[in-house]
């Protein structure tokens, strides 16, 4: 499919690949490979919980307080300083690869910084390296508060095998709190500056807080490292690590979380807004402009991507309806979709580890036919696991990658809130993505890949790694998947969901949509329940601009293949062209389709003209 919009990236590519007419620079420029290490050792250090997460454990002592004006402007000096060191270097002096890293290296710094000066955006550094609002801090989900939390139970990204790694987490706990102190403050700033949350974000935060307010200290989540202490720890260092958690659950987990639950409910409730759109705040429409950039390294336009989303709705219900007609069923597609949301048979399971054993099986399935498609593998393990509880009904399904040496896998989570209604019709599209050969595939490659600078091994470019995620579920018919009908229309629904997200996002902060109005929109459109749905539809709410980047993505890829077929004919290779989009990384799509047209170019030198 042709991508039908003007499609830009918000830095021209002569700004990002420095011009290669201009007078080359001085012979004793230090070594690239030096500046990609310094580059990459300043985003580990302002990301220090990114770092633990790439397995990069000097920062495991500390927490980044993002929302502070000293963090903030550490990134703007550094970021500037970076800029002028990119500028030293012109494509003479650097491979290919280098070339392009440096031009990725540029954008970044570019863009973060566009975040940094905008008056309502900031950069979530210590989680995602994604914006967040400055003055509305913590949210319902991808929040530090709850991600920070993920890690504490001791089965999380930080490690706890030695004494050194349960210090560590101490010192955390005590860089951590200042963030939820700092962030109240910044929440009474944001009230008087009329920049609040809609009032029904606010409700789901409070009763996420219950079971870090409420809980004994000896079944708090936070004292759960005392319960997994090694064997091999002396008597006397147990006990000092037990009473140093005790006195940490006790005096200052629970009092700072009680604290923000207290302020919650008493002010911050009584002040939210009754509209759910960014753009209903000061300098929202201006934000939600930039976050359009941010996630899809284009300069299309609110009204652009809601025509797009309304094209593409259009186009998967005609194929929904042709699944329909398929499986027999009599009525209209609203009803159909009531029959997979309610079909018994869909809904096989009675105890949570079936669902995992279920996505096993797609796996085993899956790798009969990966290596038809597929040159590339990666090396690091993966898991599927339940979701935690403490944050199972507010979550989607997701992938949290594995560190670079492999001692922790990548993990695919996967909510079951109530297994007995947990309904598989997308279980197939739903690996796909999340696992193979998406995330865990593109993004455990990545991390692999040594030719590519470090700074570039972590997750990044969302509309890159998102993009290809969505791709991926396309591929499951060649995979082996979907010979039942329902598994396929569980695709068309993942692929509908993704397109409803850009008409949803859209209207809900550029058109002024109201959460019901979307709800509805989704209902109207997709298999999903009415309660996944809500809870898909208030994450549009927190995060502006974030669900725009997988159909924008998808599409782009989409049609970069489709370009290649037509020119290479019978010499096309899917593997060679899936090496191609895997083998450099994320990269903003720009990057991508310079780099694809230059392979077409040269299969076409090599092997002649398509057959």
């Amino acid at each position: 499919m042709k991508l039908s919009f003007r499609f830009l990236f918000l830095i021209s590519i002569s700004s990002i690949l420095i011009s290669c007419s201009e007078k080359k620079q001085s012979a004793a420029v230090r070594p690239v490979d030096s500046l990609f290490r310094e580059y990459y050792n300043f985003k580990k250090r302002i990301n220090p919980i990114e770092a633990t997460k790439a397995g990069y454990y000097e920062y495991n002592d500390q927490v980044a307080n993002y929302i502070s004006k000293p963090y903030q402007k550490d990134l703007i000096e550094n970021y500037n300083r970076f800029l002028g060191e990119i500028g030293k270097y012109d494509s003479t002096q650097v491979t290919p690869s280098q070339w392009m890293s440096l031009g990725v290296m540029k954008w970044d710094c570019l863009l973060k910084l566009e975040g940094l000066t905008n008056p309502l955006v900031t950069i979530s550094s210590p989680m995602y390296d994604m914006p967040n609002f400055e003055l509305m801090p913590l949210i319902q989900i991808q929040s530090l508060h709850l991600y920070f939390s993920q890690m504490a139970g001791g089965t999380g990204l930080h490690p706890f095998k030695t004494v050194k790694d349960y210090n560590d987490w101490l010192k955390r706990v005590d860089a951590f709190v200042p963030f939820l102190d700092t962030a109240v403050v910044k929440m009474r700033q944001g009230m008087a500056q009329g920049i609040v949350l809609p009032k029904i974000l606010i409700k789901r935060m409070i009763p996420q807080l219950d079971d870090f307010v409420k809980k004994p200290v000896t079944e708090h989540l936070f004292y759960g490292p005392v319960k997994l202490m090694p064997a091999d720890f002396s008597p006397t260092e147990k006990e000092r690590l037990t009473a140093a958690f005790t006195a940490m659950v006790k005096e200052k987990i629970i009092p700072h979380y009680k604290m923000l639950q207290d302020f919650l409910v008493t002010t911050y409730l009584p002040a939210g807004r009754e509209s759910s759109g960014i753009g209903a705040v000061p300098h929202g429409p201006e934000a939600f402009q930039y976050l359009i950039k941010y996630f899809t390294t284009t300069n299309m336009t609110p009204e652009e991507i809601h025509q797009l989303g309304k094209r593409e709705v259009e186009r998967i219900r005609g194929e929904m309806e042709t699944v329909k007609k398929q499986v027999g069923f009599n009525g209209d597609l609203r009803a159909f979709f009531d029959h997979v949301r309610t079909n018994q048979k869909l809904m096989p399971f009675k105890k949570p580890e079936e669902v995992i054993a279920n996505f096993y099986a797609i796996r085993d399935r899956i790798n009969l036919r990966l290596g038809d498609l597929f040159e590339m593998k990666p090396k690091g393990p993966f898991e599927v696991r339940r979701t935690e509880s403490f944050r199972e009904a507010s979550a989607s399904a997701e992938f949290l990658p594995g560190n670079k040496d492999g001692s922790r896998p990548g993990i695919f989570y996967v909510p079951i809130p109530d297994v007995k209604h947990y309904n598989t019709f997308a279980d197939e599209s739903l690996f796909l993505h999340e696992a193979i050969p998406g995330h865990y595939y593109q993004l455990t490659l990545q991390q692999e890949n040594d030719e590519l600078p470090e700074f570039l091994h972590p997750e990044s470019i969302s509309v890159f790694v998102e993009g290809w995620a969505l791709y991926a579920e396309s591929l499951g018919k060649e995979l082996g998947m979907y010979e039942d009908p329902y598994q396929y229309f569980g695709m068309l629904s993942m692929e509908m969901h993704r397109a409803i997200r850009l008409v949803l996002e859209t209207g809900i902060h550029a058109k002024g949509w109201t959460r019901e109005e979307a709800i509805q929109y989704s209902l109207d459109n997709e298999a999903e329940s009415e309660d996944k749905i809500t809870v898909e539809v208030e994450r549009y709410m927190a995060t502006p601009g974030a669900a725009l980047c997988y159909k924008v993505g998808q599409i782009k890829i989409r049609e970069l293949r489709t370009r290649a077929e037509a020119a290479l004919g019978d010499k096309f290779s899917i593997k060679a062209f899936h090496t191609q989009v895997l083998n450099s990384g994320s990269l903003p799509l720009v990057l991508l389709e310079k780099k694809i047209n230059a392979w077409i170019a040269q299969e076409l030198k090599a092997k002649g003209p398509r057959g």
